[in-house]
């Protein structure tokens, strides 16, 4: 044989030997799926309702046995009428019997009806109001992975961890298949 034939198999036995290697790097970093380079929580602020309740103090007026303060009207009339018959003469004497008897109503009125409404007492009741208790839950994962070689970005539900697997050039995200170039990333 030919020295430069021996020469340009060995050449060519070479590059097909290195040819072959490259491709079966390639496949074999396809089959460990595209690299993660970030994943960042995305939180979502839930509020959830409760209820909150204390005891609290209360002042009531008690019931009246009297709403309409006849009592007190009634005595004080009989004492303003006494205290005007006391007064003046003859005709002049009945007129301020009644003027008593009218002040001395309506004041007897008043009187009691300010007694009524002092008449209070204390009681507890339970008061209740609705509060919001805020908490941060997780709404999946803004992540950045790696894939020949150009970065892209991809939201998931869950953490991928150190790699994405890839199927047929395109990042699995779930069990229902590849995920399509542009669908959904950013």
């Amino acid at each position: 044989m030919n020295k430069a034939v021996t020469m340009g198999s060995v050449i060519a036995g070479v590059l097909l030997t290195a040819g072959a290697t490259l491709a079966g790097f390639r496949a074999i970093g396809a089959a460990r799926g595209a690299e993660v380079v970030s994943v960042t929580p995305v939180l979502q602020t839930v509020k959830t309702p409760r209820q909150d309740c204390h005891e609290e103090q209360v002042t009531r007026t008690k019931p009246a046995k009297d709403s309409h303060q006849l009592v007190g009207t009634g005595v004080g009339a009989a004492l303003g009428g006494l205290v005007g018959s006391q007064f003046g003469g003859g005709r002049g004497k009945i007129l301020t019997t009644v003027a008593g008897v009218a002040a001395g109503g309506y004041a007897g009125n008043r009187v009691e009806k300010k007694v009524q409404q002092g008449d209070t007492y204390t009681t507890t009741r339970q008061r209740c109001n609705t509060v919001y208790d805020s908490s941060q839950v997780p709404a999946g994962y803004d992540v950045v992975y790696l894939l020949k070689g150009e970065k892209r970005h991809v939201h998931m539900d869950r953490d991928p961890g150190a790699r994405i697997p890839v199927k047929d050039g395109q990042i699995v995200v779930d069990e229902r298949g590849p995920r399509q170039p542009g669908a959904s990333e950013g």
